[in-house]
C-alpha cells in the first residue's frame, strides 16, 4: 500500500477521536505485511491517565485480530505542525518490531518517515529479556 493512502485512512480515522479536553485529534492506520488495515483514533478520558493514543488503538485492534505482520503505520495529528507518537506508544510498537515504518504526518502531501529504531535508539525490547 502506498504511504500517501495509508495516511488518508488514518485521517479519516481521525475524524472519530474522542478528545474534548485536549481538542488534539489523532488518527492512525496499520498496514501489516499480509495486506490488512487497522485503524485507531486517541480516545481521552476525564481522569487523563486512561486515555490511549491512536497508534496503541490500531496496534491493539491488529494484534487482538492475530495479526503480528506489522509492516508500518501512518500518524496524523496536527495540520499545522508533524505529530510523532509519544514515547509510550514508540515502546508499545517496538514490541513488534524495530523495523516498523511511521508514517508521521500532517497531511497526504506533508509527511516523514522514520523506522522505530530511528525514533526510539538505544531501546529496551524483547531480545534484551533473553
Amino acid at each position: 500500500m502506498e504511504d500517501r493512502l495509508l495516511i488518508k485512512i488514518a485521517m479519516e480515522a481521525r475524524e472519530k477521536s474522542y478528545s474534548p479536553y485536549s481538542k488534539f485529534k489523532v488518527g492512525a492506520a496499520v498496514y501489516t505485511k499480509s495486506g490488512k488495515v487497522f485503524t485507531g483514533c486517541n480516545i481521552e478520558s476525564a481522569s487523563y491517565s486512561p486515555t490511549i493514543c491512536a497508534e496503541r488503538v490500531a496496534f491493539a485492534k491488529c494484534i487482538s485480530e492475530g495479526y503480528r505482520d506489522i509492516e508500518k503505520i501512518a500518524v496524523v495529528g496536527s495540520e499545522v505542525k508533524t505529530s510523532f507518537p509519544c514515547g509510550v506508544c514508540r515502546q508499545f510498537m517496538l514490541e513488534f518490531g524495530k523495523d516498523i515504518k511511521v508514517i508521521c504526518a500532517r497531511s497526504i502531501d506533508s509527511y516523514e518517515v522514520y523506522t522505530l529504531s530511528q525514533l526510539l535508539p538505544h531501546s529496551f525490547g524483547p531480545e534484551d529479556l533473553n
